[in-house]
């Protein structure tokens, strides 16, 4: 038994190891505490921006904002808008977008999780045990019967976030997470123009059909004029022939026009998420009505696009994330230091005693403390995978920048195709009205016997060659507007306050996952938007900039 002077000295020795312990944790604490984080902090990179656009001084072109929210709305078609609502709700590729936004937003939470102690377990061990009576190196004092032994406890491990590998960690996967959403935004912007565009296709198509149609009609009425005057003897079988030749290529135009529309009705059924059906029902209203395009167009300034287009967010975005991961990569030149311990029971059936007294204070074991570990023999190998990130970062700026000037370049291309195309249209309504003019004298010259059938022929050709001309060129307008309010990133703002799955999608998923609330109940209340501040002059409003998304809580 222990002396009172030593039992002292015992107290004394335990409450130095005690401050020391609280001395060496405070130390390794404290960085973590000051916000310490290996590697670059992200901030927006330079962009390759235009001060305005090179038509910015036509007078159909506005450089004032405008809500692109609807922009299709514009044309006044209500078969579009159908159409439109249709694909937002059905389309397989917006919600496979969806679904990744979720996958996103199950990693930060993963990410953030690795904050918190990593290894965290409760284990419990009940065990028959024989001893080995042949074994030499065991103690012959000890005559050990077979006997009974159980533990049960919990243990922990934590790696401290000393140089911000973790922090690191969740930055990445928040920016990843964002960036998944501006993604999602894309493929909304895309789907929008595409459906669009490929309605305007199908309208065009079907004008281009009824202008061959009518053009047949005139045309066999030519060739009955051609046979009549050979059957009187004032013409040759060779006018006959030419009537039917062009009468043949007009009539061989419109199986070759068909596929065309029905190759566009099928991609339109893919938008629509829909299978193999008659589309009438939804396009039997305005056949062959090209929708009708706004005399002005506002475009606002290039710099807008920073913000307002969804790919541009989501390639900043995409650095953002890769820009930590040079921190997590750099974090592993430094050692590890974690804290580990368990706490528990142990009892055996040993001299009798009893597997209950588990639950008493003298079966409680315990042990705690520091380690570290620190991977300097891989010195090498570690830089250079902070080489790598640095390097795949770079790559992401550049891609960056490149697509900064591919949305100026996309913008500038549907402008182009805007004006041109007006331009166009009033220049073939003067050349469709003088070949029908041509024709109607033409033919007329030609009964009368004053002219051969080449000129007939020749205004048949040019009439129909011009009212195509002119019924593209009419579609190329609307396709023009299109373009640019797809280029300008507008329509992604309609998904605000809706899910990114649709509810039968949610509840399949609930069924099978608790997804608690980072896939809440379709139709639940959502909290309110954070209030936006009032926009600076000469600054992008709210109405122009990226989503008020941000991660959720954990």
């Amino acid at each position: 038994m222990a002396t009172p002077a030593e039992a002292d000295m015992a107290k004394d020795g335990a409450r130095s190891l005690n401050r020391a312990l609280r001395r060496a944790l405070a130390a390794a604490l404290l960085p973590c505490l000051a916000g310490c984080a290996v590697g670059p902090d992200f901030g927006p990179p330079a962009a390759p921006v235009a001060d305005h656009y090179l038509e910015a001084h036509n007078r159909a072109i506005g450089t004032g904002r405008q809500d692109y929210r609807d922009w299709w709305k514009v044309f006044h078609d209500p078969v579009l808008n159908r159409l439109i609502e249709i694909a937002y709700d059905q389309n397989l590729t917006l919600l496979s977008a969806g679904t990744r936004v979720l996958q996103a937003r199950a990693e930060l939470g993963v990410a953030i999780g690795e904050l918190y102690p990593q290894q965290q377990q409760g284990v419990g061990l009940t065990t028959y045990n024989r001893p080995s009576h042949a074994d030499a190196a065991s103690d012959p004092q000890l005559q050990l019967n077979n006997f009974w032994q159980s533990q049960l406890g919990a243990r922990a491990a934590w790696e401290l976030d000393f140089w911000g590998k973790f922090r690191r960690g969740v930055e990445s996967a928040d920016a990843a997470y964002l960036a998944t959403v501006a993604s999602y935004d894309d493929i909304l912007v895309t789907l929008l123009g595409d459906v669009a565009k490929t309605y305007i296709g199908i309208r065009t198509l079907e004008k281009q059909i009824a202008i061959a149609r009518a053009n047949i009609v005139r045309q066999k009425e030519a060739l009955q004029i051609a046979r009549d005057r050979f059957s009187g003897g004032t013409a040759t079988k060779l006018d006959v022939y030419q009537a039917e030749n062009v009468l043949g290529q007009t009539e061989a135009s419109i199986p070759q026009l068909t596929m065309q529309l029905q190759h566009g009705q099928n991609a339109l059924r893919v938008f629509l998420g829909m299978t193999p059906e008659p589309l009438d029902p939804l396009l039997a209203r305005s056949t062959g009505k090209i929708p009708v395009a706004p005399a002005k167009i506002f475009v606002g300034i290039p710099t807008d696009l920073l913000r307002r287009r969804p790919d541009v967010r989501a390639a900043e975005l995409k650095a953002a994330a890769q820009s930590a991961q040079i921190g997590v990569a750099q974090s592993e030149l430094y050692p590890a230091i974690s804290l580990t311990g368990r706490i528990g029971g142990s009892a055996s059936t040993i001299n009798g005693a009893r597997l209950s007294s588990i639950f008493t204070p003298a079966g409680l074991a315990y042990s705690f403390g520091p380690s570290f570990q620190w991977n300097i023999l891989n010195y090498g190998q570690i830089t250079n995978n902070v080489r790598l990130q640095d390097a795949t970062l770079q790559q992401y700026l550049v891609d960056y920048q490149n697509t900064v000037l591919k949305a100026q370049q996309d913008v500038e291309n549907g402008v182009s195709t805007y004006l041109q195309s007006k331009i166009a249209v009033e220049a073939l309504r003067r050349s469709v009205a003088a070949a029908n003019g041509a024709l109607g004298i033409s033919l007329l010259e030609y009964q009368q016997g004053t002219r051969d059938y080449t000129s007939v022929l020749t205004s048949e050709q040019n009439l129909l060659q011009a009212q195509n001309d002119l019924v593209i060129a009419e579609g190329n307008v609307p396709l023009g507007v299109t373009m640019v309010y797809e280029a300008l990133g507008g329509g992604w703002q309609i998904r605000d306050g809706n899910d990114f799955v649709p509810p039968a999608t949610n509840a399949q998923m609930r069924a099978r996952t608790d997804w608690g609330d980072v896939l809440p109940p379709a139709g639940a209340p959502k909290p309110p938007p954070p209030a936006l501040a009032a926009p600076t002059p000469g600054l992008p409003g709210p109405e122009n900039e990226g989503p008020t998304v941000r991660a959720p809580e954990f």
